[in-house]
């Protein structure tokens, strides 16, 4: 049977558009009671056993038979041995990423992540100390796909930030370790690195076992299980998000090659089958060729069968009535990765307020900023770039306030103190500001 893939057709001027593009958008995100409650199970049974748990649930789920943590380790000789194993091009890939990466982060801390204070009229010293998390976590999955460039995103901005001790989990089912994901770490700076998954993994980082020290903060993305286990935990560490399916949003002019656009909806909708590709363009005739490019480029790929299903249950192809509606349409979505595929993308771009990382003109196809182009490519998914920014130095910074007031500031804020203090019912407060009032 001959595989197609048929992405919905819409029109705004479709008086059914409304109802067929928001149950086109809708995602069923409900909780799978199942995997709560197995997840609470493991994290509750590695908080009171430690590393014996942690021992048991890898030699069942990953099948790797270990007598101690301790052999679940990678050295920094592994890394490096890795690093030295694999083809100098995938090196060379690898470091010119990771130069490009850390270039970007490095701009990034110098505009928001510097300490700041100023004086006031009553040489009063306010301001804000940001100071690196001491030590943190980095989630890569190692199932059905191996992430070596989530280990750069992840590990190069907490280590830009100043981050003390990066401590790297990666599943190895039946034992086989990847020697890309290994030899990021070890271009990345990756402190330590254990050959540990799923949700007992993010047991032991936020709770910390004999061997695996407990961290402030856990990043990069996971299954089902990784997210419930990372939504569990918050509180008693930081995470970074909780991600939902891969998305991809083009904005397109008509003209950008058909193909070139059908591959880009390829290149999420080959994540995995509840990833999300639309389109949307004022014009049909482009519409159309980039379906017969869709038909066209299919069979050619290795994942085929789950770009088809994507894009047959959740993908769009929507024709708009002009540009401006589909930058209104776009801030509606709030997608993951938003591509403005157009002759004039600066003359849109400030149109859209909401998408975790945008692609201006033909030539930035998404893929390049999942890789090299240096922005972070952990982003926030299913809307929530509404209120959420992509991974970055700020995540593994924290801020404290500074004060210090000077006596003559002490004599204008203590008045104001105090009235507001007496006014709460709190007169303890009231009276430490009046009492170094003259």
């Amino acid at each position: 049977m001959e595989l197609t893939a048929r992405p919905l057709r819409l029109s705004t001027c479709d008086t059914e558009f409304e109802s067929q593009f928001k149950e086109r958008l809708h995602w069923a995100a409900e909780t799978d009671v199942a995997i709560e409650e197995s997840v609470a199970a493991i994290l509750r049974d590695v908080q009171l056993r430690g590393d014996a748990a942690v021992l048991e649930y890898t030699a069942r789920w990953d099948q790797v038979q270990a007598n101690s943590v301790h052999e679940l380790e990678l050295s920094q000789t592994e890394l490096k041995a890795a690093f030295d194993s694999i083809a100098v091009s995938q090196r060379d890939a690898l470091q010119a990423a990771a130069v490009r990466v850390r270039a970007y982060h490095e701009a990034q801390k110098r505009a928001c992540g510097e300490s700041w204070s100023y004086r006031d009229a009553n040489g009063s010293l306010l301001g804000q100390k940001v100071t690196p998390l001491d030590r943190v976590g980095i989630y890569v999955p190692g199932g059905k796909a191996t992430y070596p460039s989530s280990v750069l995103m992840n590990a190069i901005p907490a280590h830009v930030a100043g981050v003390g001790e990066i401590i790297m989990v990666v599943p190895t089912p039946r034992g086989e370790k990847n020697a890309m994901v290994l030899a990021a770490a070890h271009v990345a700076g990756v402190s330590r690195a254990y050959c540990i998954g799923g949700a007992q993994a993010v047991a032991a980082l936020a709770y910390g076992t004999a061997t695996i020290p407990a961290v402030h903060k856990i990043t990069g993305p996971g299954n089902a299980y990784v997210a419930a286990a990372k939504r569990r935990v918050f509180g008693t560490v930081g995470i970074d998000m909780i991600a939902g399916p891969s998305e991809i949003l083009v904005l397109a002019d008509g003209s950008t090659p058909a193909q070139w656009v059908a591959m880009d909806l390829f290149s999420q909708a080959e994540h995995d089958e509840l990833a999300q590709s639309i389109l949307l363009c004022p014009d049909l005739a482009y519409l159309d060729a980039v379906q017969v490019a869709i038909d066209q480029l299919l069979p050619t790929m290795p994942r085929a069968k789950i770009i088809a299903k994507s894009l047959n249950d959740r993908g769009a192809l929507i024709l708009t009535r002009s540009m401006q509606e589909a930058c209104d349409i776009s801030n509606r979505i709030a997608p993951e990765h938003l591509e403005v595929s157009s002759q004039d993308p600066h003359r849109w771009e400030p149109l859209l307020r909401h998408a975790g990382a945008i692609f201006l003109g033909a030539f930035t196809s998404e893929s390049l900023g999942d890789y090299c182009a240096g922005p972070n490519h952990v982003l926030p998914t299913s809307g929530t770039a509404r209120f959420s920014s992509p991974l970055g130095v700020y995540d593994f910074q924290k801020r404290s306030s500074v004060i210090e007031v000077s006596e003559s500031g002490a004599q204008v804020l203590g008045p104001i103190a105090a009235e507001l203090a007496y006014g709460e019912g709190l007169q303890a407060h009231a009276r430490a500001a009046e009492m170094r009032m003259k």
